[in-house]
């Protein structure tokens, strides 16, 4: 089935076979275009991009688009266009392309080895990155999609969702539209984007069977709500899959998973205190637990400050940073930031030059065992 964009350009494209249009004639807005084939207005500017990159139309700032005055051989046009170069760098005008990437923030424990990934394939490809930060909050992340779309000169859009309950609907529509979109770290069930991730419930799965190597019989798994984010349900899964051969009897899985302070925009002195509070609660309920599973970095420091450190307990977490003279203090899986950021890039690129994209790219994860004294 054609994509919405790739309607609309074939109906124009038929209108000037037909002679409906003539050279020179103007050919519907975008504004046009989006209301009689009720889609968004991205969408017929990205229609209307596509007749304009096969020759058909020219379109002139402040005038609207019109029919070149000198047609190409109709009948060697093919809509969607296939293998063109990406981008603006293969436009007329010169002015370089530019991708988006929309993320939460980064730090050194995890974000900043993907975003210096992304921004050096970006430069190799000849194409300009702008970035904006959504600060974890859902609002910003509608809002940042929506104005980077609408953008000119913005050819795509490499996106690191936020924690949340509920799907981005700006960022679905551009999906459903067929606006180029490449999700990275996690993927949304059920919609048809492709995405470049860490096979989380894998990962989860070998990091608590280490802790079972290590002779742990008793372990929590410690995160925030997983309210329908891919990444932290997936590693849940993969802590209880872990459990699945395990005699009960023998072995208890735990679980944690009130924690709030981490969140976007909730990471307070306050609220560290009340996760505290809980974590220091749970280990009086449940003493018998010599091992923790922690969904990220800053989880894993919260148990350390909350159980004093203790070195009769140990805990492992997703994404320790380096330290190169003390090591990493934890066990921990090492997600491979750089390949992922490269493969998401190219996957967007792929995508402009109108190539078909699997849905779901998994990267290979590393375990580190902690060099702590």
């Amino acid at each position: 089935m054609a994509l919405l964009y790739e309607q609309i350009s074939s109906h124009v494209l038929d209108e000037i076979r037909r002679g409906v249009l003539g050279p020179g004639d103007r050919v519907a807005s975008e504004m046009e275009l989006a209301a009689q084939f009720e889609v968004s207005r991205i969408t017929s500017k990205r229609a209307l991009e596509v007749l304009r990159e096969a020759g058909l139309i020219e379109r002139i700032r402040g005038k609207g688009s019109f029919v070149v005055k000198r047609l190409p051989e109709l009948d060697r046009i093919s809509l969607p266009l296939k293998g063109r170069l990406p981008l603006r760098a293969a436009r007329a005008d010169g002015v370089p392309g530019a991708i988006a990437l929309v993320v939460p923030d980064v730090s050194e424990a995890y974000g900043l080895e993907l975003l210096q990934a992304i921004e050096e394939r970006c430069a190799e490809h000849g194409a300009n990155l702008i970035i904006r930060r959504t600060r974890g909050r859902q609002s910003d992340e509608e809002q940042a999609v929506e104005s980077l779309v609408a953008m000119d000169g913005v050819d795509g859009l490499i996106v690191f969702p936020v924690h949340g309950d509920f799907y981005n609907a700006s960022l679905l529509r551009q999906v459903l539209d067929g606006y180029p979109v490449v999700l990275v770290d996690r993927h949304l069930s059920g919609i048809p984007v492709s995405a470049v991730h860490t096979d989380n419930v894998a990962a989860s799965r070998a990091l608590t069977e280490r802790l079972f190597e290590l002779g742990h019989r008793q372990i929590a798994f410690v995160s925030p709500p997983p309210l329908n984010t891919s990444s932290i349900e997936d590693r849940l899964e993969g802590f209880r899959s872990a459990f699945a051969d395990r005699d009960p009897g023998s072995y208890q899985a735990h679980r944690l998973t009130e924690l709030r302070s981490t969140l976007p925009g909730s990471f307070t002195p306050e609220s560290v205190l009340s996760d505290l509070e809980l974590i220091r609660a749970f280990r009086e309920r449940v003493p018998a637990v010599t091992a923790f599973v922690a969904c990220e970095y800053n989880l894993a420091r919260m148990l350390d400050r909350a159980l004093g450190q203790p070195r009769e307990l140990v805990i492992s977490c997703f994404d320790s940073p380096g330290d190169p003279i003390a090591g990493p203090p934890y066990l921990h899986v090492r997600q491979n930031q750089t390949e992922m950021g490269r493969q998401a890039v190219d996957l967007l690129f792929a995508q402009l030059r109108g190539e078909s994209v699997p849905k779901l790219s998994i990267v290979p994860f590393e375990l580190i065992d902690a060099q702590r004294n």
